[in-house]
């Protein structure tokens, strides 16, 4: 099983090529299998959860081509399958995301209840729900979901949580029902809005993607468009974040900081000069040690908690006390104990961490529970005394690419090891 290896103590300077948003690109790969014609999606990542979704659709009969630009070429005008197996599922809850698809344009869907990052209680029933409220008939038995609808009608639906999954899955499944559907309370990430871009590119009609309330139209088929994935926010304050613990100078290329104001906000308290253009950052720490933030996550424009472990990091070196408190999901500190091997400060009081900086960090062999966890750790041995043996990184390849490399060209003294 791959580790990475890092020898912490370099400043990291340079320039970073961000890539494409996982968390866009896996609803809108679900999203193809809408359309009647070809569909050509580019700056897709090549991540282990591409790979799994792609493996998905091409289970099904889809089929894929892929070139050496980060473009894949999608045929979903026939396909042989409506089933999502468990082998798939497991490792990747975004799996979900064929259901609303599925049950849209050919009327049923069995698909396997989700796995992923074990982050907490992520329950599927919002999704469900709202499906029945579109006059599906859904069942789970024998692990799966089954669902089936001779045609979905519009209907008004209120979500009793912001569900990022649940608001794209009945985004999709919308554009194809009988009429007119209304989506309260829904999510307003930037990855929803990707989304219903990319949905209007196939003929969708859509209205206020980025907002609470999402209007749609449903139309009879949907066509073959050509579209470009948004660049990924999460990436991108993974690697400012570095940057400012380490005192570095780093800028970020390709990115859309319009998506991550939150998070610039709080490195502004931090300490970092900051320079924003249309599709770049530019973060200076001139050498000099972070300052402790408080931050709190919520759902988007608030702050993301996929960001959240690399913050408690960041606090971990910093000066003075910091407060990150979770309020997404509620097993989310598991980085948190092994950052405390490698010497940091952190107090958990129910869903807040209160970090108190300390002056350096010792390496330790740690091990990755979750994707953004693993992030956190990796942030961590950059900062530390020592050379630090993160395990698991699988975890980390199913939502960072070439992240050993990217931090190698900023001067980091970091390689894959088995």
């Amino acid at each position: 099983m791959d580790k990475l290896l890092i020898e912490g103590g370099a400043t990291l300077s340079g320039d970073v090529t961000i890539s494409g948003a996982k968390n866009a690109a896996l609803p809108i790969l679900a999203a193809t299998l809408l359309a009647t014609e070809v569909v050509v999606i580019s700056n897709v990542p090549h991540l282990q959860d591409v790979t799994t979704m792609l493996s998905l659709l091409q289970m099904m009969g889809v089929q894929v081509t892929v070139d050496d630009r980060l473009t894949v070429e999608i045929d979903s005008s026939e396909i042989s399958s409506h089933e999502a197996p468990y082998e798939l599922v497991k490792t990747m809850r975004a799996s979900i995301l064929v259901l609303g698809p599925l049950l849209a344009r050919f009327g049923e869907a069995d698909v396997s209840l989700p796995g992923g990052c074990a982050i907490g209680a992520r329950p599927v029933n919002l999704h469900v729900a709202g499906l029945q409220a579109m006059g599906a008939s859904v069942v789970v038995e024998d692990g799966f979901i089954k669902a089936r609808a001779d045609r979905l009608h519009g209907a008004h639906i209120v979500f009793d949580l912001v569900t990022v999954t649940g608001t794209e899955n009945l985004l999709m499944a919308a554009v194809l029902a009988d009429g007119e559907t209304i989506l309260e309370n829904a999510a307003r990430e930037p990855e929803v809005s990707d989304l219903a871009d990319f949905l209007t590119g196939m003929g969708a009609q859509i209205k206020g993607a980025g907002s609470g309330t999402i209007i749609v139209q449903g139309v009879k088929t949907l066509v073959g468009t050509e579209y470009r994935v948004l660049p990924d926010r999460i990436e991108t304050g993974t690697y400012l974040v570095a940057a400012a613990m380490t005192g570095g100078r780093i800028k970020a290329l390709q990115c859309a900081p319009e998506t991550l104001e939150a998070v610039l906000v709080k490195l502004r308290e931090a300490g970092a000069l900051l320079e924003i253009g249309d599709d770049w950052i530019e973060i200076d720490m001139c050498g000099r040690r972070p300052q402790s933030v408080n931050i709190r996550t919520a759902p988007y424009p608030a702050f993301p908690t996929d960001m959240q472990a690399q913050f408690c990091a960041l606090n971990a070196i910093a000066q003075g006390v910091g407060t990150v408190t979770e309020t997404i999901f509620e097993n989310r500190f598991q980085h948190v104990l092994e950052m405390q091997r490698m010497g940091a400060d952190i107090l958990i009081d129910g869903n807040t961490a209160i970090c108190t900086g300390v002056d350096e960090l010792l390496a330790a062999p740690v091990m990755a529970t979750d994707l953004r966890a693993s992030a956190g750790l990796v942030l961590a041995g950059l900062a530390a005394k020592g050379e630090t043996l993160v395990d698991r990184i699988y975890h980390i390849d199913r939502g960072y690419e070439r992240i050993e490399e990217k931090l190698s060209q900023l001067g980091a003294s970091i390689r894959r090891v088995v």
